[in-house]
């Protein structure tokens, strides 16, 4: 989600938006009575020191790294690459160069949008290929309309004045990107999605069938929504809208609030063969277990998300419970739910406690959560 721009500092706080959640009610509404405590370390650049401005947006796992993407209100140096970071110590790869553009999207509508400072949001890789990545766009209001030959092709979006885009990402040797298809996207006017262009789709999953699932923040209603759609082998070679249908999936409801969705991640539960979306609902520091089958229900599990403070600094714990922990990516390796925050610059300052995390804090600097799997959220 686009934030304005503020000062800079670590963790995850900060995002912009709002948003609620249509579904059936198959359930309480109330999320579990017991928080669950979730361990943040600082993300950390190769060089040394701390991430500083990535408006981190979207996690996802390859060959057992994380990899996350950043929006269109990030340090210059953070947009339109992939991040590479290694789970184990919170360290980021070399940062790579900017992404470039195939002759196929330089050719596009939507080129002079995606040069600049597009807000990417979400991030997946492809199942079948470790190199293949997608994201979506959200907010592009900054850019101005499109020309009129192609307002006049891409005008019924369903949603925003500009559409929403899916992009493919192919990724080189050496960490760098290039753009290689993009598609809008498009929603029939009876999923009442509504004009919210800061409040759109915020995250994504990939079942292994190729089942593309999009979290939105808030429809016409004020409600969360699941969309999906399907990313087959001739998906990319239409450059037309693609459409998108609602998921079907058991969400909660309410009645008032802001209560968007800001990270999604797809996990197949073994034990019983039955496929998750796992996704993060930022304002309410909240795990929503979403189950694939229609028919079954959800879960709500609260989180209490917690700072590492520096080893031996006086007055402090070794961990600090954050005021404001904003997620925007998850993401599964083996039993271990990892989380990302996005540093929310209007509230993120509030987390300050312990003056050994104050500059961390100022810079906007994320940090990497994590907790076990836990078996009752899967019953």
């Amino acid at each position: 989600m686009l934030k304005t721009s503020l000062p800079v500092g670590l963790s995850l706080l900060m995002l912009l938006g709002c948003s609620d959640a249509p579904a059936p009610e198959v359930q309480s509404d109330e999320a579990q009575s017991t928080a669950l405590t979730v361990t943040g370390v600082w993300v950390k650049e190769a060089g040394g020191g701390v991430m500083a401005d990535p408006q981190t947006s979207g996690l996802t796992h390859v060959n057992g790294l994380l990899a996350s993407i950043s929006d269109g209100s990030a340090l210059p140096n953070q947009q339109r690459r992939i991040h590479m970071l290694d789970p184990a110590t919170a360290t980021l790869m070399p940062t790579p160069d900017a992404m470039g553009m195939a002759s196929r999207v330089r050719r596009s509508c939507f080129a002079d949008y995606l040069k600049t400072e597009p807000d990417l949001e979400a991030l997946v890789v492809d199942p079948t290929d470790s190199t293949v990545f997608y994201t979506v766009t959200e907010d592009a209001t900054r850019t101005g309309a499109l020309s009129v030959r192609c307002q006049k092709r891409y005008e019924e979006t369903g949603s925003t004045d500009y559409p929403t885009l899916l992009v493919r990402l192919k990724r080189h040797d050496d960490g760098s990107a290039t753009m290689t298809h993009v598609r809008p996207l498009a929603f029939d006017s009876t999923l009442a999605v509504g004009d919210f262009p800061n409040d759109g789709i915020e995250g994504m999953a990939l079942a292994p069938d190729g089942t593309l699932y999009l979290g939105l923040e808030k429809d016409a209603a004020g409600q969360p929504r699941l969309f999906s759609l399907s990313l087959d082998e001739k998906f990319w070679e239409s450059q037309e809208f693609a459409r998108v249908e609602d998921a079907g999936l058991a969400l909660p409801h309410f009645d008032s609030g802001n209560h968007p969705i800001n990270g999604l991640e797809y996990y197949h539960h073994a034990a019983t063969g039955q496929g998750y979306i796992l996704a993060a609902a930022r304002n309410d520091d909240e795990l929503w277990v979403i189950s694939t089958d229609p028919e079954q229900s959800y879960q709500r599990i609260s989180l209490q998300f917690t700072a590492a403070v520096d080893e031996g600094t006086a007055g402090c714990p070794p961990q600090e419970i954050m005021d404001n922990a904003s997620i925007e990516g998850l993401a599964v390796i083996d039993q271990t739910l990892w989380l990302i925050n996005d540093p929310w610059k209007k509230n993120y300052l509030k987390n300050v406690q312990c003056g050994a995390n104050e500059e961390r804090y100022k810079a906007m600097a994320p940090l990497l959560f994590s907790v076990p799997l836990q078996a009752s959220w899967f019953n």
